[in-house]
């Protein structure tokens, strides 16, 4: 069995519960999609039909990671709104199916950008796509969580205060060896944190451009793509994740820090947020404290790829080879907060 049709879990097992869930049609093809650290994903054709599916991968994981089970909840609840994201199918948290939870949810058709420079688009086309992942974003922050019965979805207020505790007490217990930009990081943040303004949304917490579907030829988001981390939280998390591409080198995940944008079509920071504001409900405004924040968290994210990939249980091929990101995410964040990065919005 080749990496594409390889499985942690036994495939006939699949198609016999979903004989019994969604009728029998016999047969059923699966493919692995490469590419993501955290649950395991396939694609799934059975008949007629094409699907999606998504588990939590098998070995021991964090307490409250990779948690499907609220992936499957949000989708369920913004199914009917303008957010584009994928129909949910059907949620199994039994894990004496597949040897873990999953979900199932409809194949969307379209185009994925790892890389933030957009390669494999002419220089006319890059802005477009920055614009449309701006007012996807910003579509998600408009929805009230009370409309949508995701009001209990987490604690309101007090987000950064939160989540800084818990992102600095996963690395603090991680038996990685320690960083010293990564200690001073989350330090400088505490020391730092904002007040807390009482602004609340939906955050998607990985809200990114290698998590966004684009149209097959349109420059629009269908698709809004892994949502484990979701939570109620702030816009100015998300939004703040969303420009780490303009603090980040192409060699550290992607991102187009010393790029030559005029020349290649990418917009510029500031563009891009000023293109979320004009859509977006009010929001108070991004300031330093929020890019190093999320610089802080998706370094700790590394940390844990690099846990799981010595504990053998990485989603991805390159858990180790992204390891080495979580020390240079923490210098970048330093150089944001020290003023040797420009933030010009």
């Amino acid at each position: 069995m080749n990496d594409a049709t390889a499985t942690d879990f036994d495939p006939a097992r699949l198609a016999d519960y979903l004989d019994a869930r969604l009728g029998k049609v016999g047969g059923l093809m699966l493919e692995r999609i490469g590419g993501g650290q955290s649950n395991p994903t396939y694609f799934l054709d059975r008949g007629a039909g094409r699907y999606v599916l998504r588990k939590k991968p098998a070995g021991p994981i964090l307490p409250g990671a990779h948690a499907i089970e609220r992936e499957f909840r949000v989708l369920s609840a913004l199914a009917g709104t303008d957010v584009p994201v994928p129909k949910p199918i059907l949620l199994e948290e039994d894990a004496g199916v597949l040897g873990t939870p999953f979900y199932l949810m409809e194949r969307v058709e379209g185009r994925v950008f790892s890389d933030c420079a957009l390669p494999e688009l002419a220089p006319a086309e890059r802005r477009p796509i920055y614009l449309a992942m701006a007012e996807a974003l910003a579509k998600l922050h408009a929805v009230r969580p009370d409309a949508v019965g995701l009001a209990d979805y987490g604690r309101p207020g007090n987000y950064f205060e939160r989540q800084l505790t818990r992102w600095t007490r996963q690395w603090r217990e991680s038996p990685s060896e320690r960083i010293p930009a990564l200690d001073g990081l989350a330090d400088w943040l505490a020391e730092h944190l904002p007040p807390d303004d009482g602004t609340i949304s939906i955050a998607h917490g990985d809200f990114r451009l290698g998590n966004m579907l684009f149209h097959p030829v349109e420059n629009r988001v269908v698709a809004i793509l892994d949502w484990e981390l979701s939570t109620l939280g702030h816009p100015l998390a998300d939004l703040g994740f969303c420009v780490m591409p303009w603090h980040t080198a192409p060699e550290e995940y992607g991102g187009i820090l010393g790029l030559d944008r005029a020349r290649l079509g990418l917009p510029e920071e500031r563009d891009f947020v000023r293109h979320y504001y004009s859509r977006a409900i009010p929001t108070p405004a991004l300031r330093p404290f929020h890019v190093a924040f999320a610089l802080f968290r998706f370094a700790v994210i590394f940390v844990g790829i690099a846990d799981r990939a010595r504990a053998g249980n990485a989603a991805g091929s390159n858990a180790a080879d992204v390891a080495p990101l979580a020390g240079r995410f923490a210098e970048r964040a330093l150089e944001v907060i020290e003023g040797r990065q420009p933030f010009d919005i």
